[in-house]
This record gives structure tokens, sequence and C-alpha cells, in this order.
């Protein structure tokens, strides 16, 4: 049986104030493109709905809207102070070496500095030994293939909030 009335979580999205609905999905991605989209598709009636109009969203971001995208997330290791979300999602660097956190530094800078931006990565669930061993790997990458990853996990990531957005109560 399926039912036609959204869960609660996402009832209480789409009932949001736009101002407020904006401010909740500007912490789950900071592109302004990405809200606007979402937000013109709303009300929705189901999460997988939702889900669906954020990957499209995501898949049609300009350079420029990656690149604000992007600035809205710290470097792996580094989550900003008071970033519960960012905090969470790294945990898997929570509890690094000192070594681990050193590797962690240098790599993120020598990819920030070839591709100009922060190594993005849909950090649940990975230790930080995996984040390691995917920034290694991910540096060898020419810029359009690294740009096509990037938004790969940007989508990840957007999902993961909007569930937590819309699914818990």
């Amino acid at each position: 049986m399926t039912s036609t009335s959204p869960s609660p979580g996402l009832a209480r999205f789409n009932g949001l104030e736009e101002s407020a609905a904006r401010a909740a999905l500007h912490e789950a991605c900071a592109s302004t493109a990405w809200a606007d989209r979402l937000l013109a598709a709303r009300p929705y009636t189901a999460a997988a709905d939702l889900y669906a109009e954020s990957d499209a969203a995501t898949a049609a971001l300009s350079a420029a809207d990656l690149a604000e995208a992007m600035a809205g997330h710290p470097p792996i290791g580094r989550p900003l102070p008071g970033d519960a979300t960012s905090a969470r999602e790294q945990r898997g660097m929570a509890g690094a070496s000192e070594e681990l956190s050193a590797q962690m530094l240098e790599l993120n800078l020598a990819y920030q500095e070839k591709f100009g931006h922060v190594f993005l990565i849909c950090a649940t669930g990975r230790t930080g030994e995996q984040m390691r061993d995917a920034v290694r790997e991910r540096l060898g990458n020419a810029p359009e293939r690294e740009r096509e990853i990037v938004r790969t996990e940007l989508g990840r990531i957007n999902r993961i909030r909007l569930a937590r957005l819309v699914e818990e109560d």
C-alpha cells in the first residue's frame, strides 16, 4: 500500500516559508542554483521525488555553481568549529593519528593547488585511511575527470543531507 501524503519530515519541509526552506537547503548544499531548483519544485509528495530533483539539479550545475557548492565544504580532517554536519560526516578522521592528519593536510593542499578547490568526497562511513587513499588516487586525474567525480560526490552528500532534513523528526 502506497501513501499519497508525504512523510511528516517532508510535509514539514514543504510547509516551510521560502526563506526558512532556503536556509535549510543551504545547510545541505551551498549552491544557490541548486536550492532555487529544489524550492521551485515544492511541494514534494515523496522523498524520492526530492532526491531525484536534487540529482537533476546537481547534474545541471554550471562550473560556477559547482564552485559555489564546493566552497561550502571544509577540507577533510578540518571541519569548521561548530559545524556539526561536517564533523559527523568526517567522523572517520576524528581519531586519526598525527601521521594520518599530517598526510591529509599535505594531500589536501596538493589537491587544492592542482584543482583550485577543496577535495570533496562523501566522507560518511569512510575511514581516514580510505579518504587519504582516495585523495592520493584522485590527484592523478585530469581536471575534467575530477570535476565529474566531484559532481557525483556532491550528489551523494546532498542526498544524505536531504534525507536527514526530511526523514528525521
